[in-house]
Order: structure tokens, then sequence, then C-alpha cells
């Protein structure tokens, strides 16, 4: 597995597009620098990935020394960056810029919409702490309608300081519903429109009460390139030279 060769350079940026241009790695590593340690979470990451490509793709990246794997304290392993690793991550950052920048629209094409990815991303995402509420247990239905490819409806479970999703209903009383075509909930994420955007042009809608509608915005955080999604195309090129 000599990584360093495929190019036959002896210039960086082959050496680095060596280990990092391989089919699904920048993900990977993107998972790992958004916190996924283990196996199953990572495979949350990339849905359409299988199993035994991102098996292959682990023992690479440690290969190259991106990642080393530990065992946990339970059964199985975990994968940790290295110092090499967490280096990388102005690297996905400015990828993510980047397209944010250039290729808004190809993001929220039909064929790239993908939403066991979106609902990972928002339970990841979510800032729990500013959830204050009498009850202990607090339960959001999330609604997909018009095509899709997946599940129509996910449920975000928030129990003793914990956020859990599930794809079958948890049999708990839901609090707040979501109710939103595929590509406006992703637009929203990525930071393309507002949620009040959304609202008000009729494609996203609450079911619930005043109170958990406005709790609903104090913890539905989102993407990290989001700041970048609504600027217009050159404004961050602008921003960054003053």
């Amino acid at each position: 597995m000599d990584q360093a060769n495929i190019y036959g350079q002896f210039c960086p940026v082959a050496q680095a597009a060596a280990v990092l241009s391989e089919r699904w790695t920048p993900l990977i590593v993107r998972e790992l620098l958004c916190g996924s340690v283990r196996f199953n979470d990572l495979q949350r990451g990339v849905p359409r990935m299988s199993s035994s490509l991102l098996s292959r793709r682990l023992k690479e990246l440690e290969y190259v020394g991106i990642l080393e794997r530990r065992r946990a304290s339970g059964a199985g392993y975990e994968y940790h960056l290295t110092p090499a690793g967490k280096d990388l991550c102005p690297v996905v950052e400015t990828m993510g810029l980047w397209a944010q920048r250039w290729m808004r629209d190809e993001n929220v094409a039909a064929e790239k919409l993908d939403v066991s990815l979106l609902m990972w991303d928002v339970r990841r995402r979510v800032v729990a702490g500013k959830l204050q509420r009498a009850r202990d247990r607090y339960v959001v239905e999330f609604q997909f309608i018009g095509p899709i490819r997946g599940h129509r409806r996910y449920w975000l479970v928030f129990d003793q300081g914990q956020v859990d999703l599930c794809y079958k209903d948890p049999g708990f009383e839901t609090a707040l519903y979501v109710i939103s075509p595929l590509r406006t909930l992703t637009q929203v994420w990525l930071g393309h429109v507002t949620l009040a955007e959304a609202q008000r042009g009729g494609n996203l809608r609450f079911e619930g009460s005043a109170r958990d509608i406005a709790a609903f915005r104090s913890w539905f955080s989102l993407s990290l390139f989001a700041p970048a999604g609504r600027l217009p195309t050159g404004q961050m090129e602008l921003e960054a030279a003053e």
C-alpha cells in the first residue's frame, strides 16, 4: 500500500493528493473531525458507503498516519485522529467553503439530497444544553414530504442531556413536529435560506406549542458551513482581502 508513488512526483501536492483523493477518504476525515470515533457512527456519516470499503479506508488512513485505532472502554475499537490528521481541519473546511461559494445549487440538487446524512448532521450539531424543560424527556419528530430516498420520519429524543436519533417511533409523546420537503430543510441547514424564509414560503411548518417552536430555534444549530451559505459569489474573497 505505497500511496506515495501513485503520481511518481516529488511535489507536495501530489503527495497529499495520493492520500486524500481516494473516493470517500475526505468524507471519512470530515466525520473524524466532527467527533465520530466508533465504526457505526462513521458509517452513519457516510450512509452510501459499504462497510467493507469503510473498513479498508480506515486501515489505509491508519497506515499513512492520519488516524490511530484504539481499543474502546467497552467492546470494539475507536478511531482517533493523530496530530497529522487534526492538521487536515483547515483543508476540509476550505473544501466546504469553496463548494458553498461555487457549487451552491449543485449542493441541493435532487440526486445529492441525503435524508439520513442530513438527520445525522442535525443530531450531532444539536445544542442540547440550551433546551431547558421541566420534564426529562423531549421528543421532536421530523416528517419529510415529497420525493425522497429513505425514511420519511425521524425522531430526536432528548433524555438526561443525551440526544438520540431514531428511525422508528420510539413510543414516547412527541412535543414538536417539523414538516418539510427534504430540499428545503437541507437549504436551511446549509444556510442558503433562513428558517423564517422557509416558513414564509410555506415550505416548512411546525406543529406544537409556541414554547416548543421557540425552543427549536435555540437547539437547532446549522451546518458548520452555514455562515458562508448566504454570501453572494465573491463575497468571501472580498471579506478575506479586507
